[in-house]
Order: C-alpha cells, then structure tokens, then sequence
C-alpha cells in the first residue's frame, strides 16, 4: 500500500505542459528529437556522433558553466497553460512513491542505501549512474541474469543521478535552448525518477540505441515488456499513456516498484498514475 499523502510548496506553482516527450528525450545541437538526453553531453563541445555514442554516453561530470538554481525555479510565463501546484511527496523512501511533473522529491533528498549495481554498463557511464537504491541493486541484478539465462543479453545505461547532477543537466539545457523549451524533452531537478535511486535505463549489449526510439524494436525491448514485472520492475513510460506521464513511450527507462505492484501494473496495462489513484 503507498501512502498518498503530499506536501504542498506554498506559493510555487509551475506552467505544466503535457507534451510527447520524455524527461530524458532532448534535442541534440542539430535538433534531432531522437536523440536522447543521455547522448547529448555538455561535456563534449560539438554534438556525439553516432558511432561515439557508446563510448561517450553520459559522461557527465564536468560540464560547460550552467546557470544559477534560480533559472530552474518554476515560473508562470505569458500565453502558457493553467500552471499547476508542484507537490513534495511526503513519503521519499517508499518504494513506489511516485515522482512525477506534478510531485518531486524534496530539494534535500539523497537516498541512503545507494550501493553500485552488479551489471554491465555501457563504456563511459559514471560511477554515479551505475548506483541504485540496495534493493533495486538486486533485483536489476536478478532481472539481467535472468535475460541472459534466456539468450538475451543488457546493458545499463543510466541509474542513479543525483540532484546536484539533474540541476546542472537542466541547467544546461536552459542555458541552450530556453526554459520553456528545455522544459519539452528534460525534467526538472527533483521531478526526475532516477534521483529516487529506482529507475535506470538499460539497452541490449551491442549498446545501440541507447535510450533511443529504435530500441523500442528490439528483442531486448520485447522480453522486458514481458518479463520486467517478474523481478519488480516496470516500463514507466508506456506507450499509449502519454497524456497520463507527461512523456513519450520509453521501453529502456524501468522503474522498480517491488513485485507486487509491478505484476499488478503490467497485467492491468496501466502506469503508476493510474496505480496509486486507484488505491
């Protein structure tokens, strides 16, 4: 059961605007909208080319100057829609706790069981990004042991990401492309799923299509359509459920919710909005 109770921040409100794209889907320096925020570094000067993506993807820990806390801030903008009430989720460590456009994570949060998971990552990625929280370490562990037992073969692309790195993430972005746009394809700081130490993002092991929309045909993507719910996991951003998530169809992003609840999600067909509206 997950406790529905929030906090509301008083007087902070945000213009949200339902769009397809995902938190983790940006526009690289050409403006390709399938190119995933993952492969689009600040760290690298000119945009990654494709056969770099590997070898480069997600390396994120020193990037250009970005700008203030105070360019991240919600704010009302001229001729935008109804803003909404951002709320604090009251229950942070809840393994389901739901963290979304509308319910963040308290500017403070930092998971306290944050170990280093025990799989393969792509080439690059951070030691932060191959931390989750201790349970969902295991189960992601179960999960590609159990893929690989049937010929099916990952690789994690990104895990963990602290506040302080989604800050500096959307940051840049802002810097680039505005804060209405880079609001379209990255999520705010503690409104992103992998500041929970829950979700990751994962690709098969030749390492193509990371975090990208081909992946989405791949055998890789289809076992864990249907096998993710067995080790706890689900597709948080299902296809079909956009208007629901805020964010196009992800088969990469999995999100841990416990086994329970994740068999109950992906036999009824619905997202985690949905899950904890009903309880």
């Amino acid at each position: 059961m997950v406790n529905k109770y929030f906090s509301i921040i008083g007087g902070i409100v945000i213009t949200t605007v339902l769009l397809s794209g995902c938190s983790e889907k940006i526009l690289n320096a050409k403006g390709n909208p399938n190119q995933s925020e993952v492969l689009s570094d600040p760290d690298n000067k000119n945009s990654i080319p494709t056969d770099q993506k590997q070898k480069n993807v997600e390396n994120t820990e020193q990037p250009e100057p970005s700008l203030t806390e105070e360019n991240v801030k919600p704010k009302e903008q001229e001729g935008s829609a109804t803003p909404e009430s951002i709320q604090v989720v009251f229950n942070p460590e809840s393994i389901p706790v739901l963290v979304n456009k509308q319910n963040k994570l308290p500017d403070n949060y930092n998971p306290t069981d944050l170990i280093f998971t025990d799989i393969p990552f792509v080439s690059g990625a951070s030691n932060e990004k191959r931390k989750m929280r201790k349970e969902a370490a295991a189960a992601v562990s179960q999960l590609f042991a159990g893929a690989k037992a049937e010929g099916i073969s990952l690789l994690g692309v990104s895990a963990y990401r602290s506040h302080a790195t989604q800050t500096t993430l959307f940051n840049y972005y802002v810097n680039r492309d505005g804060y209405e746009k880079a609001r379209t394809y990255s999520a705010l700081p503690g409104t992103s799923e992998h500041e929970t130490g829950l979700a990751i993002d994962v690709t098969g092991g030749n390492g193509k299509c990371a975090a990208e929309d081909c992946f989405g045909g791949t055998k890789e993507a289809a076992w864990l359509e249907q096998h993710a719910a067995e080790y706890g996991f689900i597709i948080r951003y299902p296809q079909g459920k956009e208007y629901i998530t805020g964010y196009q169809y992800e088969p990469w992003h999995l999100r841990y919710v416990g086994k329970e609840i994740a068999i109950e999600i992906m036999n009824k067909g619905i997202t985690l909005e949905e899950y904890n509206s009903a309880i």
